[in-house]
């Protein structure tokens, strides 16, 4: 999740900064964050005008010109590197929009941190499509023991 949040800072949105991150065999496929196009003027610097209207968030999101971050990490990855044992982190909960994506791409769980307007759409679509969403919750002192995870790993993966 931590990696999510990191590439949510490249992000040049000017209404919400969302970063993604895909793994497949605990490894890294691709990253995304949410911005324009490749080539276009970037969000903070006028590139979407639906962005840089003062709008609530989750409203015309049809005339926004950003990718979404999980988008970002979709078209980088390539359908032929993700699928089955997939798993996409995001920083926020993925848009309607997206999960239709994210379900037909075949990837096994979504884990997000913080909710989102529409996470009751997002919810029922990848609960059909058979894609586990669940929401991170981080430990109480917020320090994961890499170590130990590392351990319990090695332990469940030895052949006996």
């Amino acid at each position: 999740m931590q990696l999510a949040s990191l590439a949510a800072q490249r992000s040049n949105c000017m209404k919400r900064r969302v970063g993604c991150v895909l793994v497949k065999d605990r490894r890294v496929m691709s990253t995304g964050y949410n911005g324009t196009a490749r080539n276009t003027r970037n969000c903070n610097q006028g590139g979407c005008p639906r962005c840089n209207l003062v709008q609530g968030t989750a409203q015309a999101l049809s005339t926004c010109l950003c990718l979404h971050a999980e988008e970002n990490a979709l078209l980088e990855a390539g359908r032929e590197r993700i699928g089955e044992g997939c798993i996409l982190y995001c920083n926020t909960c993925p848009c309607l929009t997206c999960s239709v994506k994210i379900a037909q791409l075949g990837i096994s769980e979504v884990v997000y941190s913080q909710a989102y307007d529409m996470d009751r759409e997002t919810a029922a679509i990848l609960e059909e499509a058979g894609v586990k969403l669940r929401q991170f919750s981080p430990p109480c002192n917020g320090l994961i023991d890499i170590r130990f995870m590392f351990k319990q790993s090695c332990i469940q993966e030895s052949p006996e």
